[in-house]
């Protein structure tokens, strides 16, 4: 499955790396680490993505940086490797670019559902993370070439998106890789886990301690939900993206089965959903026109907020009679 990629990027004199829009981790750590990886194997490689990476992930571009996409750069690339996203709309402005200009275009990914449209797709649902896919790269072409920088991008990727590896996409093998990239970078995992969950600034308390305040549980205490608006955000002097990870807190409230954080920051609602049980989010998410993974996904509402609740908890609640009655 590697192998076909590998050896059609060598044939490549520069190859684009794209990562999804709202950039998180295992997108960032993919994106950096294969970068690494080409230009170790004699490729010239750019990295892209229309957004700007976030703070507690920016050291990763010490190692390789990340640009917004200029025509001049994207013209000088012969071909493109999209990662951690399956379908073109997730990459900005690639999907108008390659419109344009067809090139060869590939993809790394372990979302389901892929879209057809690329040359060679790396397409493994199982695997805990897009890094853990990336690793295999190295671990193909020569596991050597894994220092510093490809370890602990790959590395954040993975625990970032296993929250931590307490997951349960997280299977021995991930174990093992985590294991690996630690003893080739040689670092600590501290290192790491403190640079990405542990330099939160006081606004991102100050929006938490409010958006704690919104939790609510519904269908017999089985889903919890949790909102952030628009006024929080400027009460607090936060952003979106300070809103990181807050899905986790109703999720962790004894005997839920799934949560969902709204954000209404207007132009509608954001949601991310999650799962702790046999309840299906992605699923769940496609039928407001999101989608995901069985234990993670996105969607959006039109809106207002006490209608988007309402409609997402009765898909929910549809849900739950399906898993509890299995």
């Amino acid at each position: 499955m590697f192998n076909e990629l590998i050896e059609k990027l060598k044939e490549f004199d520069t190859v684009g790396v794209y990562s999804h829009i709202r950039p998180d981790g295992d997108c960032i750590g993919a994106q950096v680490g294969l970068c690494l990886w080409l230009e170790k194997n004699g490729v010239q490689a750019h990295a892209f993505n229309d957004d700007e990476v976030p703070l507690n992930l920016n050291w990763i571009t010490d190692y390789f940086p990340v640009h917004e996409p200029t025509p001049k750069l994207l013209n000088d690339c012969d071909a493109f490797v999209l990662v951690d996203g399956n379908t073109p709309s997730r990459f900005g402005s690639y999907a108008d670019y390659i419109e344009d200009n067809p090139k060869p275009s590939y993809m790394i990914d372990h979302h389901p559902d892929p879209d057809g449209c690329f040359d060679i797709s790396i397409s493994v649902e199982e695997a805990s993370s897009t890094c853990e896919l990336v690793f295999h790269f190295f671990l193909q072409e020569d596991i050597g070439q894994i220092d510093e920088g490809v370890a602990k991008s790959l590395y954040t990727g993975i625990i970032t998106d296993t929250g931590s590896l307490q997951y349960d996409s997280v299977t021995p093998e991930t174990m093992t890789i985590a294991s690996e990239l630690l003893r080739r970078g040689d670092f600590k995992p501290n290192e790491v886990a403190e640079r990405v969950f542990g330099n939160k600034q006081l606004k991102q308390l100050q929006l938490l301690g409010r958006a704690l305040k919104t939790v609510k549980l519904f269908e017999n205490n089985q889903i919890a939900i949790m909102c952030v608006t628009s006024e929080m955000l400027e009460k607090t002097n936060a952003t979106n993206e300070d809103c990181e990870g807050f899905v986790a807190y109703p999720l962790s409230v004894a005997g839920i089965k799934a949560a969902v954080l709204f954000k209404d920051l207007g132009g509608g609602i954001k949601m991310s959903l999650r799962s702790k049980s046999d309840l299906d989010v992605n699923k769940w998410a496609r039928e407001v026109g999101g989608g995901g993974h069985k234990k993670a996904a996105g969607a959006w509402h039109p809106g207002p907020l006490k209608k988007a609740i309402k409609d997402v908890i009765d898909i929910g609640a549809k849900q739950l009679v399906k898993v509890n009655e299995s």
